[in-house]
């Protein structure tokens, strides 16, 4: 298949060392860190792995987040991680980490809402919920794949939207509260999703949807009522 990659339940399950290379500001409370992992075995986009932090007094903290990076970036990873009020894991990494830490981490784990780059994907997200479907579009240029992709996300305004300057014409943002000169306010709804499902590509779409509860419920909804089957809906949820 193309794209596919196979990684081992023996080698996911190896925990492994993680050294922070890059940050990079993404918006206001979200930002993207790099780590070098030379014995990565790869991952499909839309997996996620472990972390584990330990600090010096050897307390632990694991935390599951999604992979940003696309398979092809090898030997690294990228995660792309909000800043949460109290988060004690989120609160290290955006007020303490530097290049050059380090951390353990284990994986990919989940094969259910991975997309092996072999059918049309239309990719539905809101705020952090963007962060296993940028693994994704970048997979999908990475190969410069001819497969349809879609990806349909949604902010609170332009400043929120992470990973902005990457979008390209495949990417429709929906503002919820506040948008650029000229363009509408409002929650994601069936106008936007409508349209894709009127003219499906060749095999129909397989529908990914990441965000927290109410989100993804509600986009499941505009999806099931836009005529797409409900087998062919994958969720990853949060919060």
């Amino acid at each position: 298949m193309p794209g596919r990659i196979a990684v081992s339940n023996r080698a996911a399950a190896v925990w492994q060392t993680a050294t922070l290379t890059e940050i990079r500001r993404e918006t206001p409370h979200a930002a993207t860190f790099r780590f070098a992992v030379p014995a990565w075995a790869g991952h499909l986009p839309g997996q996620h792995l472990m972390l584990r932090l330990t600090a010096e007094d050897g307390y632990t903290a694991q935390r599951h987040y999604s992979i940003a990076s696309p398979p092809e970036d090898s030997g690294h990873i990228e995660l792309t991680l909000d800043h949460v009020e109290g988060g004690e894991v989120s609160g290290w990494f955006h007020t303490e980490a530097k290049p050059g830490d380090e951390v353990e981490v284990r994986g990919p784990l989940s094969g259910f809402f991975a997309w092996p780059g072999d059918r049309p994907a239309l990719l539905i997200g809101a705020g952090s919920g963007v962060v296993p479907l940028m693994s994704m579009v970048r997979h999908h240029r990475a190969r410069g794949l001819s497969v349809p992709l879609r990806l349909l996300v949604s902010a609170r305004g332009p400043e929120e939207l992470i990973y902005a300057r990457e979008f390209g014409t495949e990417t429709t943002p929906v503002f919820t509260r506040s948008a650029p000169h000229g363009v509408p306010v409002g929650r994601m709804g069936a106008a936007h999703v409508a349209p894709l499902l009127a003219e499906q590509p060749e095999g129909g779409w397989e529908a990914y949807v990441c965000g927290s509860n109410a989100f993804a419920e509600h986009a499941s909804r505009l999806l099931v009522e836009a005529g797409q089957p409900v087998d062919r809906i994958r969720i990853e949820r949060f919060g």
